[in-house]
């Protein structure tokens, strides 16, 4: 898998591109909604086109507990059984198994963990991870790794990069090949020379795309962006950059003036779910009193269907009497909000005024509670 450089921004690292899947093709750079269980919560695969999204994200973690590979064997794989039929990029489940602190056990060998849901024992493999990527039949999938829990002792990260290097080289020779791309992982934190031997060892095994890990944790923001600097400057520019679980808008333009292609984050669906809509004027908390008689839309310039067809007071009274409505709505309007950035961005790269898109986002400090971990 290549990525097929269509423009590029003289002033910035920003790449306007396609990636081509076996499932159609992907403008760069994009945002991938999150559908952690084979669904993006609340949204149909006909939403996800209307929208806009090209290709969605899934979870080995989380499909292999639920509802097991059996079952998706027996359905044809992931794209049968969930009804969505453009691309997907599957993630190994190495942050889910972290995670778990008390039940799992990470050795050189894999990662032994006990289910959450019902206190089975499994053990990830790069090998088995592959192997199970190979049945759900995505279009991008992705190394097993091991990332450090932010703030970890030097000698903890060190010892992730290393162990993270050798199961990718065990998933580049497990895998093989073929339609489906595999993409390493690079870990290190913030620490610059861990971030820079993993990337170099990454790309010297040779992947189809890298992904940025173990970011949004708990950095601060200046820290990642740092961090993906350092890594743009030593990944192939004809391989897709994809920086995982972040995050808000801005982090996203911003991250894009650094290199990155591609994107996923749950903060869309959860904070949707929770009742908070994004908006050109920053997140507004649809159950604030102020709402109540609110008789115009979300955003008046936003072409989604809640905006289009309700009002803050009707979606404010959907979310206080607790109809599941609301949480669909807001949901479907933040991922909307969140193509529609990315339209703006690849065309902004295509018609040369980037730089001012990048001066309409200034980077903020995530606020508490802000962290994308988890389920979408």
């Amino acid at each position: 898998m290549n990525l097929d450089l269509l423009a590029t921004c003289p002033h910035t690292r920003a790449r306007r591109g396609r990636v081509w899947t076996a499932h159609g093709p992907v403008d760069t750079p994009t945002f991938m909604p999150v559908g952690t269980q084979a669904t993006v919560k609340g949204i149909t695969p006909p939403d996800l086109t209307e929208l806009g999204a090209q290709i969605i994200l899934g979870n080995v973690y989380h499909l292999l507990l639920r509802p097991g590979a059996d079952v998706l064997r027996e359905a044809g794989g992931l794209h049968e059984f969930m009804g969505w039929h453009g691309p997907i990029l599957t993630d190994s489940g190495g942050f889910q198994v972290l995670s778990l602190s008390k039940l799992r056990t990470i050795t050189d060998e894999g990662a032994e963990f006990r289910s959450h849901l019902d206190g089975d024992t499994y053990l990830f493999t790069p090998e088995s991870v592959v192997e199970f990527q190979r049945l759900l039949g995505s279009d991008i999938a992705m190394v097993l790794d091991e990332p450090a829990p932010h703030g970890s002792p030097r000698e903890q990260v060190a010892e992730a990069v290393r162990r993270s290097v050798v199961w990718a080289a065990r998933s580049r020779e497990a895998h093989g090949g073929g339609s489906q791309a595999l993409f390493g992982i690079t870990q290190g934190g913030t620490d610059e020379a861990l971030r820079e031997a993993s990337t170099r060892a990454t790309v010297d095994i040779g992947f189809d795309g890298y992904a940025l890990g173990g970011l949004s944790v708990g950095e601060s923001t200046e820290e990642m962006m740092r961090v993906i600097e350092l890594t743009d400057s030593l990944v192939p520019t004809d391989r897709p950059r994809y920086l995982m679980g972040v995050g808000h808008p801005e982090e996203i333009v911003h991250a894009v003036a650094r290199g990155v292609d591609l994107f996923d984050c749950v903060l869309p669906t959860r904070l949707g779910r929770n009742g908070t809509a994004y908006t050109r004027a920053g997140r507004l908390n649809m159950r604030n009193a102020q709402y109540g008689t609110a008789f115009v839309p979300l955003e008046p310039t936003c072409r989604c269907y809640a905006c289009r067809h309700h009002t803050r007071a009707y979606l404010r009274h959907l979310l206080k009497t607790n109809e599941m409505l609301g949480a669909r709505l807001l949901t479907y309007h933040n991922l909307f909000f969140y193509q529609t950035v990315m339209r703006e961005i690849r065309a902004a790269i295509a018609d040369g005024s980037f730089p001012q898109l990048l001066e309409q986002w200034p980077l903020q400090e995530a606020a508490e509670g802000d962290s994308p971990g988890g389920e979408g």
